[in-house]
């Protein structure tokens, strides 16, 4: 029980924070929502959460062979997590996502096209593999002791991170849907890239502690 317990706040903010930079799936599912209403861009972000999951699953068996050099170097590790995490979240402070936003059509479609459009687009950057890395690292989300029942509960968390970040997004997008301006995206990415720096921060803090 103490596992599941440990991992199930981890999992759930490691969902979320793939999930929340604001590039091209984050401008699609908004620019759907806008358009379309909310439940097409659900199915977008559903979509991108599918393949987010897969590129964790690849993170975690290659992980999986490598458990004692983990357990050995643990605070190396999660130095350099946190140091990816920060070089992430300066990218973010300083990007500005609206430059990215690119006609969509607006043509009825079914939920199952969105949902492949968004998971296309998302699996299309491998680059996600570092970011996931950092976190997997800075989480120290993966424990050798971990069965596989213990997996299982761990990736069923960060695909629940990752389905409750869009429905909330889709859900004040909707709400807002008269007042909400997409260049407001621009604060959203930096707010985002400011709370990765921190958390880059206080890893490399806990780690030299």
């Amino acid at each position: 029980m103490h596992e599941f317990l440990y991992i199930l706040p981890r999992g759930l903010a490691i969902g979320a924070l793939i999930s929340a930079p604001m590039g091209p799936i984050g401008m699609l599912v908004i620019q759907r929502t806008l358009s379309k209403g909310r439940w097409p861009g659900f199915f977008t972000g559903l979509g991108a959460g599918l393949s987010d999951l897969l590129y964790c699953l690849l993170t975690g068996f290659c992980l999986s062979f490598v458990t004692g050099f983990i357990d050995s170097h643990q605070l190396v590790i999660q130095l350099i997590g946190s140091v990816v995490l920060a070089a992430f979240g300066i990218f973010l402070f300083r990007k500005n996502p609206t430059r990215q936003l690119k006609s969509a059509e607006v043509a009825a479609s079914s939920f199952w096209s969105d949902f492949v459009t968004g998971f296309l687009l998302t699996f299309s950057n491998p680059l996600i593999l570092f970011f996931i890395i950092g976190l997997f690292a800075r989480f120290n989300f993966i424990l050798p002791e971990f069965g596989i029942h213990h997996y299982i509960w761990a990736y069923t968390t960060i695909l629940g991170g990752a389905v409750l970040w869009w429905y909330i997004i889709t859900w004040l997008v909707n709400k807002l849907r008269r007042r909400f301006n997409v260049r407001s995206l621009w604060l959203v990415n930096r707010i985002v890239g400011a709370v990765l720096i921190v958390m880059a921060i206080i890893g490399a803090i806990m780690c030299f502690i």
